[in-house]
């Protein structure tokens, strides 16, 4: 075999027809430069804060309720100094909560539902802005976000001590989970409990058999934070219809066919689009996480890594899609049954937590695991050997089967 012939040779040509023809795909060309354009925007908009205070709303205020209640404590004997001494921070102090006493349950209601905004200026006053009236934004104030409130009576304390039955409306925004509305429902039993002298009547556990996994309280991610992992998966899926359109054509068209007569074998032709497929998904991968910050001197060789075994899944997954279709259509229908429940796993980032057992169980879930402990938690090579020998075997898997199915498809042609 001459150097014109050589085995080489005929892979860089055919590498070089792949992008030859993909550049001249404007849809595809088009798709791409708008994603990465898309994605570097959105990420750089999205705050990168965090805010882990829950802003309670209480109504009446605990001086008001303490106002009425005086007397009937002076009744009952209680010591002014007990009660001269409560104040609604230390009945409802709690790490990550914070209490806007507002005036009445009217305007609680309104706060909740969103027609009256609340701000506070730089001594924590509350100042409020009738949106409906038109009210202009107090100067120099923060806005404050009040999705729960409490109604208490104004008798409460009283009613309390003399154990009457009293009504404690929970307000909350539809938004809110129905976990922090019960946890609000528990907060008002403990303040009751605590007020009438009353140990609650449970034993609570030890700290540490409640907390399980990594305790991140205080080291909360950013929604921006968590968007990296699936900025570069989103981009690699773009690039998977691309491959399987090109794979798809060439099949349809039986330009295959007609490479199959000159030197070219079919090993040729499956190397050129594995070495097209994974360097195009790769490159676009790499360059969004530079874009977005996602690779850093510490963390590069593994999320390089990482991408790199990525870009090799979906390689294997374009072909699939583009050997399996009859037509443009079929592409497109395969290609879409493949790669949307590989997104369910990076979807999941956004929702932190143990991902259940069938997602684990989504190929695409360990390059995903990978990529949220490089880009976010900072895990070295030794933490993520586990998930690396477990997205391999998924590569091996897709990507064997991705070979298996286009080397029969061309055979069959």
């Amino acid at each position: 075999m001459n150097p014109s012939t050589s085995h080489g040779g005929i892979v860089r040509t055919l590498i070089r027809k792949d992008w030859t023809r993909y550049g001249r795909n404007k849809l595809y060309l088009f798709l791409t430069a708008l994603s990465l354009v898309l994605f570097v925007v959105v990420f750089w908009v999205i705050p990168d804060t965090v805010d882990e205070t829950i802003n309670l709303g209480i109504s009446p205020s605990w001086e008001t309720m303490l106002q009425e209640g005086h007397e009937f404590l002076r009744e009952q004997d209680i010591p002014p100094e007990v009660w001269e001494g409560m104040d609604q921070d230390a009945i409802l102090e709690e790490e990550g909560l914070r209490l806007i006493a507002l005036d009445s349950h009217e305007t609680l209601r309104r706060v909740v539902a969103g027609s009256v905004e609340v701000y506070l200026d730089e001594g924590g006053t509350v100042l409020l802005r009738d949106v409906a009236a038109g009210q202009e934004r107090p100067a120099g104030t923060e806005r404050v976000h009040v999705d729960v409130g409490l109604a208490f009576p104004s008798t409460f304390i009283a009613d309390v001590v003399t154990q009457t039955p009293a009504t404690v409306t929970v307000m909350a925004d539809a938004r809110v989970p129905v976990e922090l509305r019960r946890a609000m429902e528990s907060i008002v039993r403990e303040f009751a409990y605590l007020l009438a002298g009353v140990d609650l009547p449970v034993t609570l556990p030890a700290e540490e058999t409640i907390i399980l996994g990594e305790d991140r309280v205080g080291q909360q991610v950013s929604m921006r934070d968590r968007l990296r992992p699936l900025m570069a998966l989103m981009i690699l899926v773009v690039e998977t219809y691309a491959l399987a359109s090109l794979i798809s054509i060439e099949i349809l068209q039986r330009t295959v066919t007609a490479l199959i007569v000159t030197p070219m074998r079919i090993w040729h032709f499956l190397l050129a689009k594995t070495l097209f497929g994974t360097a195009l998904a790769f490159g676009q991968g790499v360059l969004i996480l530079l874009l977005v910050g996602g690779i850093t001197p510490a963390n590069w060789s593994l999320v390089l890594v990482t991408m790199l075994m990525a870009a090799l899944l979906f390689t294997g997954m374009a072909m699939l899609s583009g050997a399996a279709g009859k037509d443009f259509m079929d592409q497109l229908m395969y290609s879409m049954l493949l790669v949307i429940p590989m997104m369910i796993p990076a979807f999941s980032v956004l929702f932190p937590g143990s991902a259940a057992t069938w997602v684990q169980a989504i190929p695409s879930y360990p390059v995903i695991d990978l990529l949220v402990g490089a880009t976010i938690y900072h895990a070295t090579w030794s933490e993520s050997l586990g998930a690396l020998l477990y997205a391999l075997v998924w590569v091996a898997a897709l990507y064997g089967l991705g070979l298996f199915v286009l080397k029969r498809r061309v055979e069959t042609l």
